[in-house]
């Protein structure tokens, strides 16, 4: 059944088009946190082990959220690897060495990338797509993301 929500079909194409890309860089970031989480050593291992699958709970809830957002406004989430790989702004990373400092960086480095790509887009979606909708949740991403890095680099202090 076809979705009438006020937005035009062509809008809404946008729209979920610019959400799979940001499903896939959420994905690429929740399995890089999944492997620090895994992986990290040293001294610090179970308090930065505990806090890692904090934010590994966070980005399933995100990614949730987005895959939902765009079946909400009538189209489909992407669900393959391969896509996630194709789309993302982030990239895979093989690691020598598994200490907490090295993963926070690679981290949060990660989450200021997202931070940026969202809020460069937050007006599109209101002005350009005429979704406010997209935009207030964007906007709720954005903050997110913004505290999970702010937890980050406090680590790195």
């Amino acid at each position: 059944m076809k979705t009438e929500i006020g937005i035009k079909p062509a809008n809404t194409a946008e729209i979920a088009k610019s959400l799979n890309i940001l499903l896939a860089d959420e994905h690429v970031l929740y399995i890089k946190t999944r492997k620090a989480h895994w992986n990290v050593e040293g001294a610090d291992f179970l308090t930065i082990h505990r806090f890692l699958e904090e934010q590994y709970k966070q980005l399933e809830s995100i990614i949730d959220d987005i895959a939902e957002r765009i079946r909400t406004i009538g189209h489909y989430a992407e669900a393959t690897l391969a896509g996630f790989l194709a789309e993302t702004h982030l990239s895979e990373e093989s690691r020598a060495k598994n200490d907490s400092a090295g993963f926070m960086k690679s981290l949060l480095g990660d989450h200021e990338t997202i931070i940026i790509h969202l809020r460069e887009n937050i007006d599109r979606y209101a002005e350009e797509w005429k979704d406010a909708g997209t935009s207030d949740f964007i906007t709720g991403l954005m903050e997110t993301h913004e505290k999970m890095a702010w937890m980050l680099r406090a680590h790195l202090k």
